[in-house]
């Protein structure tokens, strides 16, 4: 699709009422409403905490897709991007409708809604759902399972959010959208299979260089089987890991979710109008792996006065993202202080030689949390401004 094109489906498309980073259930069994004529909307099971875990079917096609979104509770960039497709579906135009009668889509919006709701990585038992793809041992793990065997997917979609430290490359510019073709065996053979999904990453890549160009990285391709992505790559599915990331101030993912609802219209076109047998894959080892390069503040030159010597060094800084009545709040976090010449700050502050202190006059440690800096006594916020 024409950059264009895909900017203004996401202008007329965007679903208003999902924003910033706090989605759970409450927040999307509202809009199901409108979606309900075009689309088959399903409760497949339910958490540990008996919550329930809605399916979503789309399309006639035989080309079939399965998407899930917010197995990490967390990580809710992609939900917010999966509604803003699922809308530029429903309406069924001219431009999308070559998509629905291609392909069948199964979108799983959020698969761990315990963990949406706290707001966390994990599940209600505390368990990651990333590493549960051989014990099974969570029941959201088993849903998920049972839809893969039943749906027999062509292609599978693992829909991620990432930290703010992660840099395209050893650079100073931001891992907006990340991507990753699992291994699905110890070696990391480039096999077949594989070679489907990186092409179909080559070619939203494409689409993402025009508009974030150089902020587009792939993930390490380490083997992990107890992964879902390596096990379902591992079963000769093409399974695509997709990691929302950081955007230059956008510290709520809002710009982010429409370069990820890009990336997603890109690759339906694509698979729509194309037969993916890998051979433009070539073109996935030109984006460079990511790098933990950032901290989201870095303050240089500071006096630190170690060992009652006077040396001089930075601090880094990074958010911590906490629940507040239903709203995601950023409390800066000492993360490190010393020579951080080789990282870059979202947000640089010179000390210019001053010492950096706590509002009780005392200087930073490891582990502080500080809404407000001293630098040669005048007060600095390091909250989002």
């Amino acid at each position: 699709m024409h950059i264009e094109v895909l900017k203004n489906l996401f202008e007329t498309h965007k679903e208003s009422h999902l924003y910033h980073r706090y989605i759970t259930n409450a927040h999307i069994e509202p809009l199901f409403k409108k979606l309900e004529s075009k689309m088959t909307i399903e409760v497949i099971g339910a958490s540990v905490l008996k919550k329930p875990i809605y399916g979503i079917r789309t399309g006639s096609g035989t080309k079939k897709i399965l998407m899930w979104s917010q197995m990490h509770g967390n990580e809710s960039t992609t939900t917010k991007a999966l509604f803003d497709v699922l809308n530029t579906l429903s309406e069924g135009t001219d431009i999308t409708e070559h998509v629905l009668s291609s392909c069948s889509l199964y979108i799983i919006p959020i698969l761990n809604p315990d963990g949406a709701e706290a707001y966390t990585r994990v599940n209600a038992q505390n368990i990651d759902l990333n590493r549960d793809a051989q014990t099974l041992s969570q029941p959201e793990s088993k849903i998920l399972r049972q839809v893969f065997n039943t749906f027999k997917p062509d292609f599978c979609y693992n829909l991620h959010g990432q930290r703010t430290i992660f840099s395209a490359g050893k650079t100073n510019y931001p891992a907006t959208v990340s991507f990753l073709a699992p291994a699905q065996d110890a070696q990391c053979t480039v096999t077949p299979n594989r070679k489907r999904a990186m092409e179909l990453i080559a070619a939203m890549n494409a689409t993402l260089q025009l508009v974030i160009p150089n902020q587009v990285g792939v993930y390490d391709d380490a083997f992990n089987l107890n992964c879902v992505g390596d096990t379902f790559q591992s079963y000769d599915v093409p399974t695509i890991l997709f990691e929302a990331g950081h955007y230059p101030d956008d510290y709520a993912r809002d710009k982010t979710r429409m370069y990820i609802y890009m990336a997603l219209m890109q690759s339906l076109d694509y698979i729509a109008l194309n037969r993916v047998e890998g051979v433009h894959y070539q073109s996935y080892f030109d984006i460079p792996e990511n790098n933990k390069c950032f901290y989201d503040i870095i303050i240089r030159n500071v006096r630190l006065d170690l060992d009652k010597t006077n040396s001089y060094g930075d601090i880094g800084i990074l958010y911590q993202e906490i629940l507040k009545e239903g709203v995601i709040a950023f409390m800066p976090k000492v993360e490190k202080i010393g020579d951080l010449s080789s990282f870059f700050g979202h947000q640089e502050i010179n000390a210019n030689g001053s010492k950096v202190l706590n509002e009780e006059n005392k200087p930073l440690e490891v582990g502080f949390e500080n809404v407000v800096v001293l630098i040669n006594n005048e007060k600095t916020s390091l909250l989002l401004k």
